[in-house]
């Protein structure tokens, strides 16, 4: 009986052992290995103003990085954006003088603390809030979380760039918070909220609140909320989202300053001022201080959607202020998202007032007193029209490169042939993390190609490049099998149905080039067997569905190396 048991199991880690050796081999045959990839941005903005040496561009972020939030310590400054279920959560960057910026990555970078796995890409984690407390010497970050049930939830460090702390769950509703620490080391929070059940006015009424902020238990104190400010600047009006306040002090005064007017073509930024953090606050009589609503819809280089700021003392001793805005296309449509911004703020009266923000914004500013532009050189952020090329040889992967409702590393592996996905059981098209290392779009104008070795080994098996606006509204541009034959296909989805436009039987020998091209509205997508001579698929197609006009939501479109071995698009 012993050594017929023994006989069976021995057979049975055989057997285990070439099964998972099958396997593995199966799954190397299906690993996509992607290389040279290069995107370039080509706006007509850019090359019609060019730099004077003591010139920086506007937007500071370009591509989806919206809801801008700012803090400094010393010389030492530090913005963060929202990031929904994009991973890691919550980009952040470090400058020493406004204009050139260093990618940290993201705050929220533990996927068992902080997991969209299966959040709406507009969902996940939004309107951050960031402040520097010098009582403590702490970095506090303030977030809401749409995923996990994790609602509201702070993050402190000493030192942003080695890390955050886990996130703490705080015990309040509503959205947009932001942490304030007034001289004495008194802590309060600021969000936005619903008015008190059953005060509702009409749709889109909201409310500021304010809590006190126990620094030792790190957690508001119950009690102690209060409504600062109801509806807006003026509630006769019926003013709508009131939301993305932010406190400050100056000059014995305390000052809240709002979005207003919802994030689309009425947004806006408006200002308080009381003598107490506590209220009652003031509207001040110049109202809006920022906002780019009022100026023709067709107008030439139109910036659009302003508002959703934060305000800083620059190294000139000047005020600016950082907030999000968009660059539409010529069909008024919004792909590369909502971006960062920055105007000078003038804070000479006893409000602050955005410099330029209530006239046609332009693309370029003045650079603080000092300052040399080197975006991106030595490491910087770059911004206007500029080349990224990626050979994957680095052991540090750019943190541009992002992974959706997911970790990166969870797919991808570097060798000396590139970049290699190991395919997920999962299509774009699934609220689930996807095996697709994403790029944000960041012109109006671009090209994005790169170079793949994939071999499908059926047509569960896809690998190429998708544009993605959301699960529901995207392109898939890539080489999956029919029987036999390999072929290329473009599949357009909207609104959820997906449709070829556009296959073709191809014989692969060497690397495989795949391009997407964007004129505005238009894109194209071509193939190069030989790597040099591109080929069109489908034609000129619209890029409607990468627009959040078409798509909805509030992300930007991103560009991603996909592979999957749940494909559903068949030629």
């Amino acid at each position: 009986m012993i050594k017929r048991n023994t006989f069976f199991l021995l057979a049975a880690t055989l057997l285990c052992f070439y099964t998972g050796t099958a396997q593995k081999k199966m799954q190397s045959k299906k690993t996509a290995v992607f290389s040279n990839v290069v995107y370039s941005g080509d706006d007509q903005i850019y090359k019609n103003n060019p730099l004077k040496t003591d010139e920086f561009y506007t937007p500071v972020l370009q591509g989806c990085y919206p809801d801008p939030a700012i803090t400094k310590k010393g010389d030492d400054y530090y913005m963060v954006c929202s990031s929904f279920a994009m991973f890691p959560g919550v980009p952040i960057f470090h400058s020493k003088d406004l204009v050139n910026w260093t990618d940290l990555g993201g705050v929220l970078n533990n996927v068992s603390e902080f997991n969209p796995h299966d959040t709406g890409i507009s969902a996940g984690v939004y309107a951050p809030g960031i402040t520097y407390n010098p009582h403590n010497d702490t970095f506090y970050m303030i977030v809401t979380a749409f995923s996990g049930g994790l609602g509201n939830i702070i993050v402190k460090t000493k030192d942003p760039m080695k890390g955050w702390g886990s996130p703490i769950k705080l015990d309040f509703g509503g959205i947009d918070p932001s942490i304030f620490f007034d001289e004495n080391g008194k802590g309060y929070i600021v969000h936005n909220d619903a008015p008190d059940k059953g005060k509702e006015l009409y749709e889109g009424h909201r409310v500021i609140k304010i809590w006190e902020y126990d620094l030792t238990t790190d957690k508001v104190i119950p009690g102690t909320d209060k409504i600062i400010v109801d509806g807006g600047v003026d509630l006769s009006k019926k003013p709508i989202w009131i939301e993305a306040p932010h406190l400050y002090k100056k000059n014995g005064k305390y000052y809240l300053m709002c979005a207003e007017g919802g994030t689309g073509g009425n947004h806006s930024e408006v200002i308080f001022s009381s003598d107490n953090p506590k209220g009652p606050f003031k509207p001040a009589s110049n109202n809006p201080i920022l906002t780019q609503r009022y100026f023709p819809k067709d107008r030439a280089n139109k910036v659009d959607w302003a508002g959703h700021a934060d305000v800083i003392q620059g190294p000139d001793n000047k005020y600016y202020g950082v907030f999000l805005g968009i660059r539409p296309n010529e069909k008024d449509r919004v792909n590369a998202g909502r971006e960062t911004f920055m105007l000078p703020v003038d804070w000479s009266g006893e409000f602050p007032v955005f410099e330029n923000g209530l006239v046609p914004m332009q693309p370029k500013l003045k650079m603080p007193a000092g300052v040399t532009n080197q975006t991106g050189k030595n490491g910087f952020f770059p911004n206007g029209n500029f080349t990224f090329t990626e050979n994957f040889t680095s052991k540090k992967l750019d943190y541009r490169w992002i992974g959706l409702r997911g970790p990166r590393e969870n797919f991808i592996s570097i060798s000396k042939k590139g970049l290699e996905i190991t395919p997920f059981e999962v299509n774009i098209k699934e609220m689930k993390p996807t095996s697709t290392l994403f790029y944000r779009q960041q012109h109006n104008t671009f090209s994005f190609t790169a170079g793949v070795d994939y071999k499908p080994q059926s047509e569960k098996d896809l690998a190429g490049i998708v544009c993605l606006q959301n699960e529901r509204f995207n392109y898939v541009f890539g080489i999956t099998k029919k029987g036999n034959d390999t072929f290329i296909i473009l599949e357009r989805t909207e609104k959820g149905q997906s449709k070829i436009i556009g296959s073709s039987k191809i014989k692969i020998t060497n690397t495989l080039r795949l391009q997407v091209k964007a004129a505005g509205d238009n894109y194209e997508f071509s193939y190069a067997v030989n790597g040099v001579d591109f080929e069109n698929l489908g034609g000129t197609v619209s890029g409607d569905i990468l627009s959040t006009n078409a798509a909805g939501g509030f992300t930007g479109a991103l560009v991603g190396l996909y592979a999957t071995s749940a494909n559903d698009a068949h030629p």
